[in-house]
């Protein structure tokens, strides 16, 4: 079953003779960004886009995966958008669109006309706005296009062996403001600093929250104990303030995808 999958992605591919692929270092674009490579014989170009609100550790991540597979890689670097500035609801529309113009005219200065990115059909199921833009730019989405959900991009990718079959999912830093909120590449570094101690500390699936002097953390509820009642909750305190806050809290509903989404007149929710 797999393998008819992955055989119909690689036929959808080849449609286009070459393209160029928006490559996060994720589980999607991972699985995207190869079997590109692989259908259309490495006449590609795999596109990072480096922004501050993109922790560096992801950019490493996209690097040394392109590196493993001899993938072509270039990374774009942007400032922060200015229409993104104060973190408005519609951020992730208004990022995509500066995103994704970027990588496409970096595409056509190489005589690449063909953009893809990896969203899929669960992403349909999301409050996702950035597809909006899109499909304005007519950036092509291979997987959405065959119906393939996040269950089969890992369940592919780990057939592949794929060192991101497994890897968690993530989202921008802005997702750890809330809304209205000034973005800054000083408040974007300390979130990102916390959530590397996360990382250091083995709280996969976690998220630091961030609340001005409050770092709010979302953990998976499972980890509670372990965090309360072993000297890892000091050793949480300790390095997150180190990072800048002023207080630690600890969310009690647990990681929620897309959390600060609450404070939207909206159903739909994201990460």
């Amino acid at each position: 079953m797999e393998r008819t999958i992955y055989q119909q992605l690689l036929q959808t591919i080849k449609k286009a003779k070459c393209a160029a692929v928006a490559f996060s270092g994720g589980v999607d674009s991972s699985l995207l960004v190869y079997a590109v490579k692989e259908a259309l014989d490495g006449d590609m170009l795999a596109i990072t886009v480096k922004t501050p609100y993109v922790a560096d550790w992801e950019i490493d991540e996209a690097r040394l995966f392109t590196n493993t597979y001899k993938i072509a890689h270039e990374i774009v670097e942007l400032a922060i958008p200015a229409p993104i500035g104060q973190n408005p609801p519609d951020r992730c529309y208004l990022c995509k669109r500066e995103i994704f113009k970027a990588i496409i005219s970096r595409a056509q200065q190489i005589g690449i006309n063909t953009v893809m990115e990896g969203s899929n059909r669960d992403d349909l199921d999301d409050y996702r706005p950035g597809m909006r833009a899109l499909k304005e730019l007519g950036v092509r989405s291979p997987l959405l296009e065959l119906g393939i959900g996040k269950k089969s991009i890992r369940t592919l990718s780990r057939m592949l062996d794929l060192p991101s079959w497994n890897k968690p999912s993530y989202a921008c830093l802005l997702s750890r403001l809330p809304y209205h909120t000034k973005v800054t590449s000083k408040e974007l570094q300390k979130i990102a600093e916390a959530e590397m101690v996360l990382r250091q500390l083995n709280l996969t699936g976690s998220r630091v929250r961030s609340h001005g002097d409050i770092a709010r953390i979302e953990v998976p509820i499972a980890r509670f104990e372990e965090i309360l009642k072993t000297g890892l909750r000091q050793r949480l305190i300790d390095k997150i303030k180190a990072c800048g806050y002023l207080y630690v809290t600890l969310d009690l509903e647990g990681y929620q995808m897309g959390s600060l989404n609450k404070t939207l007149a909206t159903d739909q929710h994201h990460e």
